[in-house]
């Protein structure tokens, strides 16, 4: 599953999307808060001001010293609240050890958080009512979807009739991922460390029609720990010495020996990453919208792949 192929696609439409809105006096922005001097942090940061420069996208980054005590956090999220030039805001992790994620998260206006980490909007997406839908699992089900649509399935039968297994429980990725899974009336199986340590886990790999990988472990899953015909998607990204020096990008898939299995997988670096890029975009031009509307506080399904709404976002 080429990602770039599909997120150059995504863009065109996003451009498009921004342009219109632009026209009807909408004011999208997009800002990111790095604190410290994380090596995943910095690069994807730099990603996305590079796309929000190519579709003429407002882009800010602020950056706090990895020092930085928690309130100066909080005070930084609360002034992009506060600007109503940026309507989209994503804190990226990790963040240092003295500052509490959950913290970060319930200071950010829930209209303007983009990546569903606020209370209201993780529970409004849990209930099936989302406001936003998280970037990177969004991303996995729009390649799944697109990649579906182009061999001639019918969704609605294969998601009912497969097993999904997810490998990571985290906040942003695992959790939203399992809960997409379950709209589209799959199976789903959730695994995490735990799973691994009690040697479970690829009893339950084996098993997966579709196997979703967000665990930040290079090389977890292997040719041996999945069953044929997999379709595989490869969230991780870890960053390993190469052997003359420097690192490079690897999934937590050992990519030779699945491919030699899998129907289909996503590569790293060039599979979910670009997606996820134009995706954090597109999230910030629906909350532009929203901040338009007078119903901007009524959250509504339409547009984010779930059952009722319209899937035009997250399928062929």
């Amino acid at each position: 599953m080429d990602g770039r192929r599909y997120a150059a696609e995504l863009k065109a439409e996003v451009a498009s999307e921004l342009a219109a809105l632009l026209r009807q006096g909408g004011r999208p922005g997009l800002a990111t808060v790095l604190i410290g001097d994380d090596y995943p942090a910095r690069a994807y940061e730099q990603r996305l001001r590079r796309l929000a420069a190519d579709v003429s996208c407002r882009y800010v980054c602020e950056r706090l010293p990895a020092d930085a005590e928690e309130a100066d956090a909080i005070a930084t999220v609360g002034k992009l609240d506060a600007d109503p030039r940026i309507s989209g805001i994503v804190v990226l992790r990790p963040l240092p050890t003295g500052i509490a994620e959950v913290a970060l998260y319930r200071a950010l206006d829930p209209l303007k958080d983009i990546e569903a980490v606020h209370p209201v909007n993780a529970g409004l997406l849990a209930l099936g009512r989302p406001r936003y839908i998280p970037s990177t699992p969004a991303s996995c089900f729009y390649m799944l979807d697109r990649y579906l649509a182009s061999t001639g399935r019918e969704l609605p039968e294969f998601y009912a009739a497969s097993t999904i297994v997810v490998v990571g429980r985290s906040a942003n990725v695992g959790k939203p991922a399992i809960l997409l899974g379950l709209a589209r009336n799959a199976t789903v199986i959730s695994c995490d460390e735990h799973t691994f340590r009690a040697g479970r886990l690829y009893d339950h790999t084996a098993t997966a029609d579709v196997l979703i990988v967000a665990a930040g472990v290079p090389g977890l899953i292997r040719g041996e720990h999945v069953k044929s015909g997999v379709i595989a998607i490869d969230v991780g990204i870890n960053a390993v010495p190469r052997s003359g020096g420097g690192t490079r990008l690897v999934g937590d898939l050992d990519h030779d020996s699945v491919a030699t299995k899998a129907e289909a997988l996503s590569p790293v670096p060039g599979g979910v990453g670009p997606v996820t890029d134009v995706w954090l975009l597109r999230n910030t031009v629906a909350a532009a919208e929203l901040s338009l509307s007078t119903e901007a506080a009524q959250p509504s399904r339409e547009g984010y792949g779930l059952p009722g709404g319209d899937v035009r976002r997250v399928s062929a």
